[in-house]
């Protein structure tokens, strides 16, 4: 076949892919939610070689359907209420395609795709209460927010210049703080900037699993009289295993007080300061240096689309940038090189248009529209939260925050903590196998749990029915045994 597509086979082959993309969304809640892709099939996969010549367009999309399409991950499913992955806003699936058809370099310049990603980002500073004089950056996830965010604290509070001498000339150790809670990105951005896992100090929680405020002021000062250089505190806007929030504006006084900067973790509960139950916990991260959410979690826009902000832009800028200080210029939207380019807030230099998915969504649901989904999630898991506690035979294991429930099943003929977590193992691999629902465990103060993470606009009562039903049949039947 030519690689140059006449209008009218762009538009035959489009209305396949379509139909697939329809057909996909639409059959979704009446298959499992999960199947294990097969073995043979993956094997047969890992042994075919790259085609010699290229295959019809016909031909592949068959393939799609028949090898690929039938085994996703599942998190379109309104069953799956596993880890923190929500179904795709179908605007943004439309809008991947179009950002793939433009196809251009987000690095800067002045070119339609560049707009759309500063006006996104002003929504975005708005949402977070953010001021004038911050920066964002569109990137993968929260992992790479994370990553850009601790690599400006690095630039502002390390003591030198750390671009030009690294670490390896420091007067002081370097340290940061976070509880257990925090989610492993930082952990690994930390290594990755050169501090080393030894630099992190593990803040204790409270009972409801947030940061001890005391505690992590007196391991400030014990840093502090031992002659450690503290960098940064990782608080955390819902954290992965309880949706715990921490005490931000709290957290702020003992993080200025000590001149050490605070960066917040709101991948996932950020968007809920939408909402009117915790909206006003979650608007203190206004108080941050920096934060990181994914729009590609509780905003439904389709993975990669994370978004890290950081309050001063100049820090930011001078942290990434290669373009010499004196030369360095505020741009203007009517130049050939535009505004002041995102390659120099962050690393990344050839960017993808991940901004049109995230405006897409934005525009799909308006404010409005979110808010009523992350809401209807909230109620969601505070029924679940209501329906374990009413069932004799299962534990609410953490108070319910946000849109994740923590509970085991707990029948009365399992007598010993070994007993419990060897049934809740066996039943959660049964429920994920079975394909009537899907749901994840965790350990929490050394017991394993189960979790249900809600972040579906497309879950109701019903399937949280079917899930809970599905356990303790599941339970039951090992009981019996």
């Amino acid at each position: 076949m030519s690689h140059e597509w006449t209008a009218d086979e762009i538009r035959r082959v489009g209305h396949l892919v379509v139909d697939l993309i329809a057909d996909h969304l639409t059959s979704l809640p009446r298959e499992p939610a999960f199947r294990p892709f097969p073995s043979d099939l993956a094997e047969r996969m890992a042994k075919t070689p790259a085609p010699a010549v290229g295959i019809a367009p016909d031909e592949i999309l068959r393939i799609f359907a028949d090898t690929i399409e039938p085994f996703p991950f599942g998190n379109g499913h309104p069953r799956f209420f596993g880890w923190v992955n929500s179904p795709p806003a179908v605007m943004g699936i439309f809008a991947d395609a179009l950002a793939a058809a433009m196809n251009p370099s987000c690095a800067g310049g002045n070119h339609a795709a560049i707009h759309v990603e500063r006006q996104v980002l002003e929504w975005f500073r708005d949402l977070l209460r953010f001021p004038r004089g911050s920066m964002g950056l569109l990137v993968s996830g929260g992992s790479m927010a994370t990553m850009t965010a601790l690599a400006v604290a690095r630039y502002v509070k390390s003591g030198g210049d750390v671009r030009r001498d690294g670490l390896r000339g420091a007067a002081q150790p370097f340290a940061f703080y976070m509880t257990a809670e925090g989610h492993s990105c930082a952990r690994k951005a930390i290594e990755l900037l050169g501090f080393g896992s030894a630099s992190i100090r593990t803040v204790p929680t409270a009972a409801d699993f947030t940061m001890d405020l005391e505690a992590l002021d007196a391991a400030l000062v014990q840093d502090r009289d031992a002659g450690v250089r503290p960098i940064a505190v990782v608080a955390t806007a819902g954290t992965t295993n309880t949706g715990a929030i921490d005490a931000f504006a709290a957290i702020a006084v003992v993080s200025r007080r000590h001149d050490v900067w605070l960066h917040v973790d709101a991948a996932y509960g950020g968007p809920a300061i939408l909402s009117d139950e915790y909206g006003e916990a979650i608007s203190a991260l206004a108080h941050a240096d920096s934060v990181a959410l994914d729009p590609h979690k509780w905003l439904f826009v389709p993975v990669e689309a994370g978004l890290v902000f950081v309050k001063d832009a100049d820090a930011m800028r001078a942290a990434f940038s290669l373009v010499p200080p004196y030369v360095r210029t505020t741009g203007s939207a009517g130049e050939v090189y535009g505004l002041p380019w995102f390659s120099e807030y962050g690393f990344q230099q050839t960017r993808g248009f991940r901004a049109l998915k995230v405006w897409m969504a934005m525009q799909q649901f308006g404010l409005e529209g979110y808010k009523a989904a992350i809401e209807e999630n909230i109620a969601l898991a505070q029924y679940l939260a209501d329906r374990v506690q009413s069932s004799a035979d299962l534990e609410l294991m953490a108070p319910p925050s946000l849109s994740i429930v923590c509970f085991r099943y707990a029948d009365a003929a399992l007598r010993t903590e070994d007993q419990i977590a060897g049934a809740n193992r066996v039943i959660l691999e049964k429920l994920q196998l079975g394909g009537d629902a899907f749901i994840t465990g965790t350990e929490l103060a050394g017991r394993f749990v189960l979790r249900a993470c809600i972040v579906n606009y497309r879950s109701t009562r019903t399937d949280v029915d079917r899930m809970l039903d599905a356990v303790r049949t599941i339970g039951g039947a090992i009981v019996r045994a």
